[in-house]
């Protein structure tokens, strides 16, 4: 399974970069159609100014704006910076994207109520991305990461897609909450954490919910 990510890690880099017009038809033809269904399923927890990071096509974003929420976002790859400019542009929003990475977020502490990734790489997790997203999160705010999904419809072709997203490793395992190495990461980062698996058509989704507490951050 190991060597299958590390085969795989020069794909999705050219899918997030140089083939990212490729993006929203890839992962469309991967989760059947509910990719963005998934990325949605953080909506409910976001509240006030809202971050995204990793905002790929820009299709939260939308839907942030759309729900009358201030949505700001940070992404490193140049491409879906301009194609998220283009779908704002195209729904009639206004554009607060930044490039830049999640290990040092362009912004002013306690800026922020809630900060968004959906589908994440491994850097979500990473302690300085961690401590950075602490920073720019005002008091009780809250980080909502949905890391991953699973297709649970018994068709064939369910079942092959759902086979797919084990082989690459995008939903390793059964459906079930978050990890003990994913939350004490975050514990560590000084968040409490709640997780919980959404019930979709076909499918389910594990939403992770890490509220900012004032206890001062740990070495995670």
């Amino acid at each position: 399974m190991r060597l299958i990510l590390i085969l795989l890690r020069p794909i999705y880099y050219l899918l997030y970069h140089q083939f990212a017009w490729t993006y929203d038809f890839v992962a469309a033809l991967v989760s059947l159609g509910r990719w963005q269904e998934w990325v949605k399923a953080a909506l409910p927890n976001m509240t006030g100014r809202v971050l995204e990071i990793g905002f790929g096509p820009g299709h939260l974003q939308v839907s942030l704006n759309e729900n009358h929420l201030m949505a700001f976002g940070l992404d490193e790859s140049r491409q879906m910076t301009r194609q998220a400019s283009r779908c704002l542009r195209n729904n009639r929003y206004f554009s607060r994207l930044s490039r830049g990475y999640a290990q040092n977020i362009p912004f002013t502490r306690e800026i922020f109520d809630s900060i968004a990734a959906t589908f994440p790489a491994e850097y979500i997790f990473d302690p300085q991305t961690l401590k950075e997203i602490w920073r720019v999160l005002v008091p009780d705010g809250r980080l909502v990461i949905v890391p991953m999904a699973w297709i649970t419809g018994t068709s064939l072709l369910e079942q092959l897609a759902a086979w797919v997203f084990r082989v690459s490793g995008e939903t390793p395992g059964k459906p079930g909450p978050i990890s003990g190495a994913m939350k004490e990461r975050l514990v560590r980062a000084g968040f409490d954490v709640k997780s919980e698996i959404q019930e979709m058509k076909g499918s389910q989704v594990l939403i992770i919910v890490a509220k900012k507490n004032q206890v001062k951050r740990g070495t995670a």
